[in-house]
């Protein structure tokens, strides 16, 4: 007797194969916060581990569908919509919902996801706020390894969405940072960061006392390569208008000053530039003041930056309240503010009659 073809055999298995996974189709439906996404960036937030590669096949085999009709990782979504999501490779681990608990970040261990849950200062449906530590970068680059925009996952807590940033702040500036909870928080919250909604006060201490005691700097700022990484210069004919609000609030005669501001603008590094050019660099800020940023002895004066956005106040992106979050001094600010006396938990707000 005469075996079976073996190709045969093989098509058998596979449609058998192909009939029990078809029982394993899903259909998810869009969300009204996920209207106007492009499908690809859909996939990746329910799939946060699907490649582009894999996406593209799955399209290009019909497999993964929009409404019943084939679609291509441009295809811009609808709220309603249904996408067909196939069976899909053990490793594209789907991402859970509410409820449900959150996927374990790549490279973090429990320890590490608790630190970075630990500088929550504020958290609701919409919104996280957390307070960055000095130190930490907040997206990645050449020859930057560990930075906040990789570990976003361990802030998901009961959320359907990864956090999205929506602003930024330099590595070794700390304070509050706002994120993102839903595409609809991140779409009002980026527009408000580019108007005029939000007021963000930075602290810090200045070599040197800015005169007047209250003033404003409207300097034109352009960024510039450099051998050593991003740095920004004043141009007034190719740059940027940057203009910074600022209130000296106590100083130890001419030495130096605990400064408020207020950046008008978010230009990069534009609080850092502002205050050298006129003569009274951030304390530590050897970027832009070489040895000038640096006190003459006082030894218990840390060499790092003493910059920390230290408030933030905006309409809520849904409307109806206020948000204000206010972050504690890092360590090293902190020890400076008791060597030179000055006052940790000013409450009031510096900037509040100005116009």
């Amino acid at each position: 007797m005469t075996d079976s073809p073996k190709p045969a055999a093989d098509h058998a298995d596979t449609a058998s194969t192909e009939a029990k996974s078809d029982s394993k189709v899903e259909t998810r439906i869009v969300t009204a916060d996920e209207a106007d996404m492009r499908l690809d960036r859909w996939f990746k937030r329910h799939f946060p581990d699907v490649n582009h590669s894999y996406l593209q096949k799955l399209l290009r085999t019909g497999q993964v569908r929009v409404d019943g009709k084939r679609a291509e990782t441009s295809t811009r979504l609808a709220a309603k919509q249904g996408v067909r999501i196939p069976p899909l490779a053990a490793w594209a681990a789907p991402v859970k919902g509410p409820g449900q608990g959150s996927s374990k970040p790549k490279g973090m261990s429990d320890k590490q996801i608790a630190e970075l849950q630990a500088l929550v200062l504020y958290r609701d449906a919409d919104v996280i706020a957390i307070n960055k530590p000095a130190g930490l970068a907040v997206q990645g680059g050449t020859g930057t390894s560990k930075h906040l925009d990789a570990m976003l996952d361990a802030l998901r807590f009961d959320g359907n969405e990864r956090p999205k940033l929506v602003h930024r702040l330099d590595k070794d500036t700390s304070g509050v940072l706002l994120l993102a909870r839903t595409t609809f928080a991140a779409s009002k919250l980026t527009e408000m960061f580019r108007g005029s909604a939000v007021r963000k006060i930075y602290w810090a201490v200045t070599v040197g006392v800015p005169t007047p005691y209250q003033g404003k700097i409207d300097l034109a700022l352009a960024k510039e390569g450099g051998p050593h990484g991003e740095r920004v210069a004043e141009n007034k004919e190719e740059g940027k208008r940057a203009v910074t609000v600022y209130s000296v609030q106590e100083n130890v005669g001419k030495q130096a000053a605990f400064v408020a501001m207020w950046p008008l603008t978010g230009r990069t590094h534009q609080l850092r530039v502002h205050m050298a050019a006129v003569g009274t660099p951030i304390l530590g800020d050897g970027k832009y003041a070489g040895q000038g940023a640096f006190l003459a002895g006082g030894a218990e004066v840390a060499k790092k930056l003493h910059l920390h956005a230290r408030r933030l106040i905006l309409p809520h992106p849904r409307g109806g309240k206020t948000i204000d979050v206010t972050a504690p001094l890092p360590d090293h600010m902190l020890a400076t503010w008791k060597y030179f006396g000055f006052s940790p938990n000013l409450r009031d707000d510096p900037f509040e009659d100005f116009e």
